[in-house]
């Protein structure tokens, strides 16, 4: 069950990475502007989680006497901390979005595939990971990726489009790859500290709390922006 649950997992994860930055760029190309709506898109699904959640819990109503099992896992000190990586999730998903706006989609795809530079970074910094061959190899070789795109910002930069306005698209599309890399082992050490049991159940309470605050960052962008007239 464990193995077909990841598996479900990396599926649905691979089609959301290689679909969703071609349906915003589309988006984008065919006249829209709403940076905020295009954010809030990214993580505005998150009601979903709530179905496995609540399959979560009639397993655990089976398997578990009735005074041990809790409708919610999270305890207050790690619902802040799942709240708070929301919010920064809410802006990397914004930046991500004033990116994709401006730069080609195999261009948005090469950069952020620099996440792993910063992933390997900070997660070396706040949970201690180890360095090994495969990972030093893939940052260097995405490191020289971005590089190279950075040297040649002009030769796919989309028509009607000011060099000023794509730099700055480059610039933000590595923000958002930074953060990101950022996040993911801010994630890993909010697991260590949480002094819990690591279930399945807890891990998508964790998941739906993120995404539920970073949706709510940025309906406040659309409201401050007038997005939803």
């Amino acid at each position: 069950m464990r193995k077909l649950l990841l598996v479900i997992n990396c599926f649905i994860l691979a089609i959301g990475h290689c679909g969703g930055p071609l349906m915003m760029r589309l988006y984008f190309i065919h006249g829209g502007k709403r940076l905020w709506f295009s954010s809030w898109l990214e993580t505005g699904g998150w009601p979903i989680i709530l179905f496995p959640i609540a399959c979560a819990y009639l397993h655990r109503s089976r398997t578990q006497p009735s005074a041990e099992n809790k409708l919610f896992l999270m305890k207050p000190r790690l619902i802040i901390a799942a709240a708070v990586i929301g919010i920064l999730t809410g802006v990397d998903d914004y930046i991500y979005a004033y990116g994709v706006a401006r730069l080609p989609v195999s261009t948005v795809a090469l950069i952020i595939a620099s996440q792993l530079v910063f992933t390997a970074v900070f997660a070396f910094v706040l949970v201690k990971q180890k360095f090994t061959s495969y990972s030093i190899n893939a940052v260097f070789l995405l490191t020289i990726g971005a590089g190279v795109l950075g040297l040649n910002t002009s030769s796919d930069r989309p028509k009607n489009e000011s060099y000023r306005e794509y730099v700055l698209g480059f610039v933000m599309t590595v923000g958002a790859a930074a953060l990101y890399g950022f996040i993911l082992p801010l994630v890993e050490l909010t697991y260590k500290k949480a002094k819990q049991e690591i279930s399945y159940g807890l891990v998508l309470e964790i998941q739906a709390v993120m995404c539920l605050f970073a949706t709510a960052f940025s309906t406040i962008g659309m409201l401050v922006n007038n997005d939803f007239k």
